[in-house]
């Protein structure tokens, strides 16, 4: 990314702000506006997140705010009540008094004599959520936003759960913001109550996990938040950002499908990070994409961004299996609207290890399979991040657990744009199971590079809100959507449907073993078809290299650990996937403060059993200037049985070396048809 030190204007920072709501807790922000903003007023653009803005996010808030600033706008970053220097206590996910506090800050916002009364919300991830609900409420002054790598309905497309699947990332996610929560404010900004402050947190934000866990499918629990309620609520302009290495691609083909409002999707090839700072590369000049936008509907510029596609995607090409990519090769391709009226669905019936061709009358037949836990071994996150590497590998070793169904070789380059289908008629064993489907770009070495997948929990058969048991023996239609994806497949490459009764640690397993029947003849692949040479490609607008204001100074004072590792006990059969993200120890040179941050994930099983798996997740962070320190410990182990899932969570807080909080917490929730 290119360093920008000379912006348009010259930027002021008000470093420490109280931003006051309605019931008297007051929210820590941190405020970048051009100088000329107290003559002049600009609108404001909010991201709030409780990711504390005094260190955890200070360096990447310090590429992104100042340079919108700096473009004619006040870049605002605020902390969600609970969290970083902000009053209160954070007790969940996109809460009633979250949004509440979101509509006072942008009332604040606009009452500021710098500010023209025009704002925008903008966040990738939690501050994307918060962006698109707040926008629901059509709050006065919230005149546009920019959500990246964010969902429009919480419970089929976020971390917690996949096509009624229970999700390993529910647990990892839960450890992460467990951690979080029990961070100390900063004494430096808040003074002597810092411990008070603390305490609060400690003893009052609670266990996320068994809130998620309580809620198994799709109840009001999840509907809170999810506009897809109501999408003709959302009316102002919306910008929708994603990557295919990222966890959200599908909800930004629903919002420009759903909204009626303007509206703009670019999706390209990264995982879980703003495009600017994109990983995979290629990254984009994302904040004069963002500048571009804000122009146009906050100060009515004109520009021709809504004359452009109202979809703009990177068309990936061929690469072999790795757990990382610095750059994926593809090109950007436009469509004018979505749905697209140029993408066809070619159907493909399955046969006995093959997939046939369109038309084709294939021998019924009843195909069974019974998977080993180890299917998903390496399937990597669900949600990438890139960092360690964490995306699938090669895909033979799951094949071999897995029903298996291979095109022919192709005999011209094919693209594929959308939400792949697979439909099957299947029977159980038990009255719980689930499937995964993956797709995979075979080469003709044989390496497997999955390129899209679905889970379906086969009791959410008929939706996610009242599921039902499986009668055993009984055969039913279902349909597996997998994500959406863009990819080209060059010709001698085939496409493989793999099936599974498993995809653990991805997913949690069902209560017990299953055999799964799949029956020919009605089973088939979907594939959304973009036609090649059909309709002549307009020629798109270059992006501009990725540029961001300089990053504020910080100093590795002890080098982190990345590892993502598989092992297998062939003498005892127990097997593991280990994960460690160790930040090392960062000084941020402006304050003096340090930072230390380490997690470490751990999923296991022993053979076959479905009462062995397990996983365990523990996260230290540190805090230290001169003579002050604070850290915390935080552990949570989920385990299952074929009635029950089994929480245990520790919590342990130590200040200069000295135990001052110590909290433990056991949870048995009921399985409901998970």
């Amino acid at each position: 990314m290119r360093t920008v030190t000379a912006l348009p204007l010259t930027v002021r920072e008000d470093r420490h702000v109280w931003i006051p709501v309605r019931d008297g807790v007051r929210l820590a922000a941190r405020i970048w506006r051009p100088e000329r903003s107290d003559t002049a007023p600009v609108p404001a653009i909010l991201e709030m997140i409780p990711y504390r803005q005094g260190d955890l996010t200070a360096r990447r808030d310090s590429i992104h705010h100042p340079y919108l600033a700096g473009h004619g706008y006040a870049g605002v970053r605020v902390d969600l009540r609970g969290s970083g220097n902000s009053e209160g206590i954070l007790t969940g996910e996109y809460l009633e008094q979250e949004l509440t506090d979101a509509e006072d800050v942008l009332a604040w916002l606009a009452g500021q004599p710098w500010c023209t009364g025009r704002c925008g919300m903008m966040g990738i991830s939690w501050g994307g959520f918060n962006a698109l609900q707040v926008a629901a409420r059509r709050p006065p002054g919230l005149d546009a936003v920019v959500t990246v790598s964010s969902t429009d309905d919480r419970y089929t497309d976020d971390v917690h759960y996949m096509g009624g699947c229970l999700l390993s990332d529910n647990l990892s996610w839960a450890s992460t913001m467990f951690a979080y929560n029990s961070c100390p404010p900063d004494p430096a900004v808040v003074g002597d109550r810092w411990r008070q402050m603390w305490h609060q947190r400690l003893t009052g934000s609670g266990l996320w996990i068994a809130d998620w866990l309580r809620h198994q499918r799709r109840d009001d629990f999840w509907r809170h938040g999810s506009i897809c309620e109501d999408f003709s609520a959302v009316t102002c302009p919306v910008l929708a950002v994603s990557g295919w290495a990222d966890g959200y691609t599908n909800s930004v083909f629903r919002l420009l499908a759903h909204l009626d409002g303007p509206r703009k999707g670019l999706i390209g090839p990264w995982s879980h990070k703003y495009p600017h700072l994109g990983e995979p590369g290629p990254a984009i000049g994302f904040l004069q994409e963002v500048v571009r936008w804000w122009d146009h509907w906050l100060k009515d510029v004109p520009t021709d961004v809504m004359d452009e596609p109202m979809l703009r995607i990177w068309m990936q090409e061929t690469v072999p299996p790795l757990t990382a990519y610095e750059d994926r090769p593809g090109r950007w391709v436009g469509e004018p609207c979505w749905p697209s009226p140029d993408i066809r669905c070619s159907e493909h019936p399955l046969a006995r290890g093959r997939v046939g061709m369109p038309g084709e009358q294939v021998r019924a037949e009843e195909l069974t399979i019974e998977s080993p836990l180890s299917v998903g071994q390496f399937a990597g996150k669900w949600c990438s991040y890139n960092a360690p590497p964490d995306l699938p590998y090669d895909q033979r070793e799951e094949d071999g657990g897995s029903l298996v169904f291979d095109t022919d070789e192709f005999t011209d380059r094919c693209e594929i744009l959308g939400s792949p289908i697979v439909a099957l008629e299947v029977a159980a064993s038990r009255p719980v199971a689930m499937i995964a489907v993956r797709l995979s770009d075979v080469a003709p070495d044989g390496r497997a590079t999955r390129i899209s997948y679905g889970l379906l929990n086969l009791t959410h058969r008929h939706g996610h809100e009242d599921p039902e048991p499986l009668i055993p023996g009984d055969r039913y239609t279902v349909s597996v959507q997998l994500n959406a994806m863009a990819q080209a497949v060059p010709p001698g490459h085939r496409l493989r449907v793999a099936l599974s009764t498993s995809y653990w640690p991805l997913v949690w397993p069902p209560p017990e073993p299953v055999r799964l029947s799949v029956f020919t003849g009605t089973s088939r692949l979907v594939l959304p078809v973009r036609p090649i040479g059909g309709r002549e490609e307009v020629p798109l607008r270059p992006f501009g290299d990725p540029e961001g204001a300089a990053p504020i100074p910080v100093s590795q004072l002890v080098a982190g650990d990345e590892r993502w590792t598989v092992s297998r006990d062939l003498v005892r059969y127990t097997s593991a996937l280990e994960v460690v993200k160790d930040l090392g120890v960062i000084r941020f040179d402006d304050n003096g403060l340090e930072v230390a941050r380490r997690a470490y994930e751990r999923y296991s099983w022993v053979g076959d059993d479905f009462g062995s798996v397990r996983g365990e997740t523990e996260w230290t962070v540190t805090f230290e200037r001169d003579d002050w320190k604070a850290s915390t410990t935080t552990r949570t182990v989920l385990t299952s049985s074929a009635t029950d899932f089994h929480i245990h969570a520790e919590l342990h807080a130590y200040e200069g070396g000295r135990t001052v909080a110590g909290h433990e917490w056991d949870r048995t929730v009921p399985r409901d048809l998970v």
